[in-house]
């Protein structure tokens, strides 16, 4: 626990950094997935609801396919829970990698509705069908803002690489190259994030394009951990805490952060304290409880990526927080 004089001293240090951070202070409300607790994740449909519902952010993850185009899907290959083939069969476990499958392969399947029985469903019982629906393209997803008409919508863009498992998409500088072509294309360079638990591509992304922010995302329990305090990680590309005072926010910031990306049960108002001092945002993932997003927002955070985009906007609108319009749009 930090001593009295410490935590004095950080609090200072939040109140001296508060003007340099203004421009950035609004609240960020995020849609994970798309809001994939109300229909389909990571598809158009489910994009389509969250900006007609009114989000500052869409919340998605790409992987690129063989022939070199980025698609929409939060797993490194098709996902067995949600993936049914032409025959209407779900994929069998694991799931072919993008990487080796060609766009038009991609096309084929649908992701409109998840396995019964499954522990998916079994999380999203309330989850909206919408069979037929396929696994789109980052261009399609541009495409659907222009129409909305939304010029203000952001994006937050996962690069779902892993640093364990190098067979299954394309290496770091290849992945990156694709996502910036993509992006640098579609003119949408300053209204996206790149955020990642692989810290690899975050830092090419610094390298390549410094105008646009990174969201370094952590996780500190479970089998799924990425982070340690005491040393590096395959995740973190040589960066350790141990090297900067044991302060996860501390090497963030060292690497180039601009938002610490949390998993919320990992964090503190003493840690978003320290990471405000040191000029970075705080949004925490992926929280769902009413009371997890009170209590978020009260010890301080930034943002909160949520499954349900029209249970945070009920709560944040309670705490006073400005709500982002919304701009509905058919897919």
């Amino acid at each position: 626990m930090p001593s009295r004089a410490a935590t004095i001293l950080t609090v200072l240090s939040l109140l001296i950094a508060g003007p340099a951070m203004a421009f950035d202070s609004a609240f960020d409300l995020e849609a994970h997935r798309g809001g994939r607790a109300l229909l389909p994740e990571n598809t158009l449909p489910a994009f389509a609801n969250a900006l007609s519902i009114g989000v500052d952010t869409l919340e998605l993850d790409v992987g690129i396919t063989a022939d070199g185009e980025v698609v929409v899907s939060h797993e490194r290959g098709l996902n067995p829970d949600i993936t049914r083939d032409a025959n209407g069969a779900y994929v069998t476990p694991p799931g072919t990698p993008f990487v080796k499958l060609r766009l038009a392969d991609v096309r084929t399947y649908d992701v409109g509705q998840i396995r019964s029985d499954s522990p998916y469903e079994k999380q999203f019982p309330d989850q909206r069908a919408m069979p037929g629906t396929r696994i789109p393209t980052l261009s399609e997803l541009f495409a659907l803002v222009r129409k909305s008409g939304n010029t203000r919508v952001r994006f937050n863009v996962e690069t779902k690489i892993d640093p364990n498992h190098p067979d299954e998409t394309l290496d770091p500088q290849s992945f990156v190259t694709k996502l910036l072509g993509v992006i640098e294309a579609e003119k949408f360079s300053d209204r996206v994030m790149i955020q990642s638990f692989d810290w690899r591509t975050l830092l090419l992304v610094q390298q390549r394009a410094p105008k646009m922010p990174t969201v370094y995302l952590t996780l500190q329990r479970g089998s799924g951990q990425t982070v340690a305090l005491d040393k590096a990680t395959n995740w973190t590309a040589g960066f350790s805490p141990a090297d900067h005072g044991g302060s996860l926010p501390r090497t963030i910031k060292a690497a180039g952060g601009a938002v610490w990306s949390p998993y919320f049960g990992d964090v503190t108002a003493a840690l978003i304290a320290e990471a405000h001092a040191l000029g970075l945002r705080v949004v925490v993932w992926t929280v769902n409880k009413p009371e997890d997003m009170a209590r978020m927002i009260e010890i301080g955070v930034d943002g909160i990526i949520s499954d349900r985009p029209d249970l945070l906007r009920q709560v944040a609108g309670e705490k006073a927080i400005a709500l982002p319009a919304g701009t509905p749009v058919e897919p």
